[in-house]
């Protein structure tokens, strides 16, 4: 049985005394790591901001097995946000769409969830009508034309059944149900009150497709409401995609349990701590850089060298060559050569071990 079957269906519950001692564990970290960001200034503030959204993104699409290009995820939220940063690239309708989502969950958290907001949210997750090759409804409820909503995995014939939502017919009533209580929660912490948008959303399913990446911005846009800001400096969707396995398997698990959910919260909640310990590594990042140009600012670089050192700085996938310096900055090899030992000159590249044909290159971070 499906917890929306229950009679007593959505009347969630769950133990706070199982939860009273994490749940002030991950508030604690939540306001240290704020305060840490705020310390950094404005300029470095944005900087983590940029790359935590840019990782939810790309990671949030990649939980759904839909591979985004970070460069165009990074180029259409600066944009987005006035960011003078070096390197944008064209961007890709669909890529717009996500971040346009989500620039809007989080950036204008303040304002009221509404059906029409969320049909916005879906329209723009699908600019052109579709879902790969198949044509979904956009900007709408399902309407079960193809058979219930299921989430299902294994080959064709051999198909396992995860889950299966409440029919398109009780979807308006079970979507107002839970847009009134979204702004009208009461006094449930607002930590809790991520967790249970997430669970609860997703459990309807309103939507022919792109459930999960509305779930999840629904709950950064109620951590949101809770940090009342819309900078992000933490990734909770990167997190999932880390622990995907462990997601499926609670949710699957509480779907198909009680309306006792504290099992799914405690997940939720060690899940939101382990990301707000890892935005660690996006103030480190944020802290390198910072200091590299610190050291390179006086420097005569050229274009070129400018926008390839960024590349690096922001997580270059792969060696850097001079064929792949060649093909990003749109010059020859030759010319790339030639950057590239000015740069080994001045101190900020180094040669990797090897050589040959291989020959790579990396920051010189020291």
């Amino acid at each position: 049985m499906y917890i929306w079957v229950r009679p007593d269906w959505p009347d969630f519950t769950w133990i706070d005394a199982s939860l009273s001692k994490l749940l002030a564990h991950v508030s604690r970290e939540q306001g240290r790591l704020l305060g840490k960001m705020e310390a950094l200034g404005f300029d470095l503030r944005n900087e983590a901001h940029l790359r935590t959204l840019t990782e939810d993104v790309v990671k949030s699409s990649e939980i759904e097995g839909e591979k985004l290009e970070p460069d165009q995820v990074r180029s259409s939220i600066a944009r987005r946000l006035g960011m003078d940063v070096g390197g944008l690239v064209p961007v890709d309708r669909d890529v717009e769409g996500v971040v346009e989502m989500m620039l809007d969950a989080t950036g204008n958290y303040a304002e009221a969830l509404t059906e029409e907001r969320l049909f916005a949210w879906h329209a723009s997750l699908f600019p052109t009508g579709r879902s790969g090759m198949t044509k979904i409804r956009v900007g709408n409820w399902r309407d079960d034309s193809d058979g219930p909503m299921q989430v299902v995995s294994g080959p064709i014939g051999r198909e396992k059944v995860h889950y299966q939502a409440p029919p398109a017919d009780r979807v308006p009533d079970e979507m107002a149900k839970f847009l009134h209580w979204f702004e009208q929660p009461g006094d449930t912490d607002p930590l809790l009150i991520a967790g249970l948008a997430h669970l609860w959303f997703v459990t309807i399913h309103p939507f022919d497709d792109g459930n999960g990446r509305i779930a999840r911005a629904l709950a950064d846009m109620a951590l949101a409401r809770s940090e009342k800001t819309g900078q992000r400096f933490y990734s909770m969707s990167a997190q999932i995609r880390r622990e995907h396995k462990e997601y499926y398997d609670t949710l699957e698990w509480t779907q198909k349990g009680e309306l006792d959910v504290t099992r799914w919260q405690d997940w939720f909640l060690n899940c939101l701590l382990r990301a707000i310990e890892g935005a660690q590594e996006t103030l480190s990042a944020v802290l390198q850089k910072a200091r590299f140009w610190e050291r390179f600012a006086k420097e005569p670089l050229n274009e070129r060298q400018i926008k390839i050192l960024n590349r690096l700085l922001d997580g270059f996938e792969g060696k850097l060559t001079t064929s792949k310096w060649a093909k990003i900055a749109k010059c020859s090899q030759d010319t790339a050569y030639r950057d590239i030992l000015d740069l080994m000159d001045r101190g900020a590249l180094r040669k990797d071990p090897g050589g040959g044909r291989s020959t790579s290159y990396s920051l010189s971070t020291e």
